[in-house]
């Protein structure tokens, strides 16, 4: 369902440029966003793009229903996800979060996501897919800057999208990094950046970065991102490769972000499961 100038729309923030880039966009539309944002996580220049933010702490799920049903909230979206280290060190449920929690029996992703789109469809919130109103941002298949990866980064794109998916299968992360055939590094709870960063430390240059939906990904949130701060760091690493996969990947700050690839001599690519 598309956009309707005048719509009242929730948001949940979390970190990141997507949920800035999603309220601009939604903005330019007309409709009216109503977000719910994270401490220490959702970027505050937030707070200027919308009419209406709550600041919550992770785990105040009762807060943040109650702050949409206030505002007569019909659709939710989810942009940004909340770093799993804040989620072990400054988690505060309330006692909806709680209950939540008992029924789920887990924190991982994908569990607590679902979770939390069942307690907003049962309160006739329908949770839609993270990319509306950014559809222009899903990459289709190709090679997106000026360089074309060599047949040995080729090689190695194919062998992390592989790697990428079983590690997905598990809900560990999306993002691996490859070097001439071996995997440097595997994101676990500390985010992509953070992955090629350590990458870089163990085997500096000729990186290829590879970033991808797990499996079973549910497409109304988490959806992966990539963008201009991810390009910069793997230029301070000496990156070569970066490699989405299309249709299932949020290229924000599209533009920008192949401008300072291009610069960097840096390929990107999107791909899909049969890469060349």
């Amino acid at each position: 369902m598309s956009a309707m100038k005048g719509e009242r729309i929730g948001l949940i923030a979390g970190n990141g440029r997507f949920p800035v880039v999603l309220a601009e966009r939604a903005r330019r539309l007309g409709v009216q966003v109503v977000a719910v944002a994270h401490e220490g996580e959702t970027a505050p220049e937030l707070a200027a793009l919308v009419p209406e933010i709550t600041w919550i702490h992770a785990g105040e799920i009762g807060r943040l229903i109650d702050a949409f049903k206030a505002a007569g909230v019909a659709r939710v979206v989810m942009a940004g996800g909340i770093t799993k280290v804040r989620l072990f060190e400054d988690f505060r449920p309330d006692d909806r979060g709680l209950a939540l929690l008992g029924r789920l029996g887990s924190i991982r992703d994908d569990v607590l996501l679902r979770g939390l789109a069942t307690e907003l469809e049962g309160e006739g919130m329908a949770v839609v897919d993270s990319t509306l109103y950014l559809g222009d941002l899903v990459p289709t298949p190709g090679v997106l800057t000026r360089r074309t990866p060599t047949e040995q980064e080729w090689s190695d794109v194919r062998y992390g999208l592989r790697a990428a998916k079983e590690v997905g299968r598990f809900d560990i992360g999306q993002s691996v990094v490859i070097r001439r055939g071996s995997v440097v590094a595997v994101e676990a709870i500390e985010g992509t950046d953070a992955t090629i960063r350590r990458a870089g430390a163990l085997v500096r240059g000729d990186l290829v970065v590879v970033k991808a939906c797990k499996p079973a990904q549910d497409t109304r949130f988490d959806l992966p991102a990539v963008g201009m701060q991810t390009i910069r760091t793997m230029l301070e690493v000496g990156g070569r490769v970066l490699a989405i996969e299309a249709g299932r990947t949020l290229m924000l700050d599209r533009d920008e972000m192949l401008a300072a690839a291009d610069e960097g001599d840096v390929a990107v690519v999107a791909v899909e499961e049969t890469a060349p």
